[in-house]
This record gives structure tokens, C-alpha cells and sequence, in this order.
């Protein structure tokens, strides 16, 4: 069974509703790997920006027989996250996700499906925009077009105004996926083997909590209200227990542009960073 693009582009949004908790809040935190207290401490919570990618989110619907993916070769590609609010710590959320374009690379080469997903409080207040680029590597040659997919953020080609390193701890992926994100190949040797990988990777979006935590400790003095956009493109997987490198680049009006890599294997995974700072 082949992915059918117009079905797709049909469908209904996904509308997700999620009871919010501070339990929540703090096991995202430990997730991404944060050990600073404002982001662990019941009495003085705040929440990380980065949290943004796992409210409202509708599990991994890819895995539908129905939707014809190869979902055993899906990476994501791309993340961009708006944030238009600070997000609470608790309370309800309503997530509204579709499938908003198809980009086809084609035979052999995989295909491209942008996802969006805007975020709202009970109270109708718009809290943050997700948009994330799903890599269907199993999935090209369905007849559509490559063109119109977003432009990667430039880096500047002069050495990084600053650089962050933070660790990623050997059951990272196993924490992490309690914020919601089940994909078996984070924490299934046999489902990683059958993907082409070593072992179960760390989520994507668990090494992009990692930057965004770089950034704030870097640029916004750690307020998570400073940090109001994060974008960029995933490159290689990180294994857990690795150390993430981030370099960041200074940009006119509080921008940033920034790279991260594993310092273990000299790879980069995540690039074309671009962020947006109050």
C-alpha cells in the first residue's frame, strides 16, 4: 500500500484535547535533560518553550494502516516552532493538527509531508504554532511535486559567538517518550536494526529540548519567555548518552542562527538553526 496524497491532504484536522499537569510540565523537563530547578520544582514551575511540540499532539498517527506510510522509515526532517504566548504549566489544551503540504522527492528518494499543529488554551488563547517537516523515507515516487518545500535558514560562515554543551543521559529516549511520543524505534533494538540504525535513537524532538535549553541558557538568561521562535533541520540521529554541542551565531534584532553536533562521532545533527529572542 503507497500513500495516497490527495486522501491525505483531505483529511480532517486532528483535534487532540490534553489535561495538562505539573507531573507533565516536570517529566518533559527530564526528558530534554534540564536539571535547573525552574524547570523541576513544583512551587516555582515554569515551562520550557520547547514544551510546545507535545501539547495537543495526536500521537503517532503515521503508524494508521490507512494512511499507506512505511511508518518503520519515518524520521522528522524539520522543526519549527512559533511560540505566540507563554505556555501554562497546567491545564487544558486543545491541539488541531493536518497534514498541509506533500513535497515528493521521488522514488527511492522519500517524500516530505509538512505537519501543522496550532496549539490553544481552554480559554481560546493561542499559545504556539508547530509545524514539522515528517521525512517519509519510504515513501517517494506518489507523482507529486518537490517544489515550494521552506528554505533552510543560512549559517554564517565565521566562527559562533558562543557554544553550549550539554549531555544526554543513556535512558534520555526512555523518559522522553512519556511526553507522548511512542515511535518504537527510540526504544526497540529490533525496530532500530530494521530502520538501518545502531540502536534506538533519541527522539528528534528530544535533542531539539536539548538546543532550545542551549539557547536559553545562553541568550535569554535562561527566562523562557525570551525564546519566542525555534526553527531548524535534523541531520543525524543522536544515540542516547551522547553530548550535544550547539554553536550559535548572532543576528541583527535578537536573531539567532545556530548548528548542533555529537561530539562523540564529530557529526552534525541538527542545522540551518534559525531563533527568535525578546
Amino acid at each position: 500500500m503507497a500513500i495516497d496524497p490527495d486522501t491525505l491532504l483531505a483529511m480532517p484536522p486532528i483535534v487532540t484535547r490534553q489535561r495538562l499537569t505539573r507531573r507533565d510540565t516536570i517529566l518533559y523537563a527530564l526528558g530534554i535533560g534540564a536539571t535547573e530547578l525552574d524547570f523541576l520544582f513544583e512551587e516555582r514551575l515554569k515551562a520550557l518553550p520547547t514544551m510546545a511540540v507535545t501539547l495537543g499532539y495526536p500521537g503517532f498517527f503515521w503508524r494508521d494502516p490507512a494512511l499507506g506510510a512505511n511508518w518503520q522509515k519515518i524520521l522528522h526532517g524539520e522543526q519549527s516552532t512559533i511560540l505566540h504566548a507563554p505556555l501554562p504549566v497546567e491545564g487544558e489544551i486543545i491541539g488541531s493538527t493536518m497534514i498541509e503540504a506533500l513535497y515528493d522527492k521521488g522514488a527511492g528518494k522519500g517524500a516530505l509531508a509538512m505537519v501543522t499543529r496550532e496549539i490553544h488554551d481552554r480559554a481560546g488563547t493561542h499559545l504556539a504554532t508547530s509545524r514539522s517537516m515528517t521525512f517519509l523515507r519510504g515513501d517517494g515516487g506518489f507523482g507529486g511535486s518537490s517544489e515550494g518545500a521552506p528554505v533552510p535558514h543560512p549559517l554564517p560562515d565565521r566562527a559562533p559567538d558562543a557554544v553550549v554543551t550539554l549531555a544526554t543521559a543513556a535512558n534520555q529516549a526512555q523518559i522522553y517518550r512519556l511526553s507522548g511520543d511512542l515511535n518504537p524505534l527510540h526504544i526497540d533494538p529490533e525496530v532500530a536494526a530494521g530502520a538501518g540504525f545502531d540502536g534506538p535513537i533519541l527522539h528528534g524532538l528530544a535533542t531539539y529540548g536539548a538546543i532550545g535549553r542551549a539557547l536559553l541558557a545562553a541568550r535569554c538568561a535562561g527566562d523562557p519567555a525570551r525564546l519566542k521562535r525555534i526553527d531548524g533541520r535534523f541531520s543525524a540521529p543522536v544515540y542516547p548518552g551522547e553530548t550535544i554541542e550547539t554553536s550559535i551565531w548572532d543576528e541583527e534584532g535578537g536573531k539567532l542562527a545556530f548548528r548542533a553536533r555529537v561530539v562523540e562521532r564529530d557529526r552534525i545533527v541538527f542545522t540551518n538553526g534559525y531563533a527568535e529572542t525578546a
